[in-house]
């Protein structure tokens, strides 16, 4: 069961939260990050299969709280608004190959607005967050 919930937690960082993937894999630290990780959950994995909880509900209950500290995904946040509201740049990057690593480079710009305003899953959806980060990506976008 812990290889099937490394496997899931490895797909799900792709997928979300590929700027931490790419630090870690440059840092050679992607197994040992996953393992690490994977060994926070044990004491849930053991309760819930102690319990004889169905496989599925084993896994969908490990991997919440595996990956509840990586979320929302401020790579999947940036590049949709990137997406939406600053599309020629969106549709260059992709078609020159370096969006991730423009999107990974918003997130560093736009760090100080995620941590100011507290990003979290309760406002994700905040106006008054997406407006700062608009300001900052038109910032970012005007210096290239």
């Amino acid at each position: 069961m812990q290889a099937v919930l490394i496997e899931k937690l490895h797909w799900y960082a792709i997928h979300n939260n590929l700027d931490l993937l790419i630090s870690l894999q440059q840092e050679g630290k992607v197994n040992s990050y996953l393992q690490e990780k994977m060994a926070t959950a044990n004491d849930l994995l053991s309760q819930l299969q102690s319990a004889n909880t169905p496989p599925y509900i084993i896994e969908e209950q490990c991997l919440e709280f595996l990956t509840k500290d990586l979320r929302p995904s401020k790579f999947n946040y940036l590049l949709a608004a990137l997406e939406e509201d600053s599309e020629t740049d969106y549709k260059r990057f992709k078609e020159s190959g370096i969006l991730t690593y423009e999107v990974i480079n918003l997130i560093g710009a736009c760090t100080p607005i995620f941590e100011t305003l507290g990003f979290a899953s309760a406002n994700e959806d905040d106006r008054h967050l997406r407006y700062a980060i608009t300001g900052a990506i038109k910032e970012y976008l005007d210096k290239q």
